[in-house]
């Protein structure tokens, strides 16, 4: 298989019963995607819990996939990734999508408070993974992202930000020339 950056096919959010709570699934023009219909995704899905509900390791193979997963609560959340793929970076990719999600939801990590505030949890996966390539793997970085407010009056004038910035690079050379002189 060809090197490339779209690792991940699917990231998945199950509760305690092994029902979906919030599945995503990437799929690409050159690339089949994992399953066909809703149905075989649910299907996959439900095999996937009944394998992992009892086992306490974090990685796994299933039908040819690489599943990285993690219990917390009443929650499990799957990474599903090729199957030549890295582990390790699959791990690391779910982590901080947890560890985002846990700082956006107070460190409540349930069923309903995921539901509450479902746009956050999307909006973290979307700063983790785009489109199957991990993009964050800082639970931080990815937070700040997604809790950021948009600045009200933002000046989007390029030559009023040139002027300024060349304005600053003088100054700067003029304080530090006359600090060599005076030395």
């Amino acid at each position: 298989m060809n090197p490339s950056l779209y690792s991940v096919h699917a990231v998945i959010l199950l509760d305690n019963d092994g029902k979906r709570i919030f599945p995503k699934y990437y799929t690409r023009k050159d690339f089949p995607p994992l399953f066909s219909s809703t149905k075989e995704q649910e299907k996959f899905e439900k095999g996937l819990f009944v394998k992992t509900k009892k086992t306490h390791a974090e990685i796994l193979m299933y039908e040819g996939q690489v599943v990285c997963y993690k219990s917390i609560g009443d929650v499990y959340f799957y990474l599903i990734g090729r199957s030549d793929e890295n582990e390790l970076i699959l791990s690391t990719a779910l982590n901080a999508f947890i560890e985002a999600t846990s700082i956006l939801l107070n460190d409540v990590i349930d069923k309903r408070n995921i539901l509450d505030k479902l746009d956050m949890v999307m909006l973290a996966l979307d700063e983790t993974i785009d489109d199957g390539i991990i993009l964050e793997t800082s639970a931080p970085v990815i937070a700040e992202r997604v809790s950021r407010r948009p600045t009200k009056n933002v000046d989007m004038d390029l030559s009023n930000i040139n002027e300024h910035t060349i304005k600053e690079a003088s100054k700067q050379a003029t304080e530090w020339f006359r600090s060599f002189i005076s030395a």
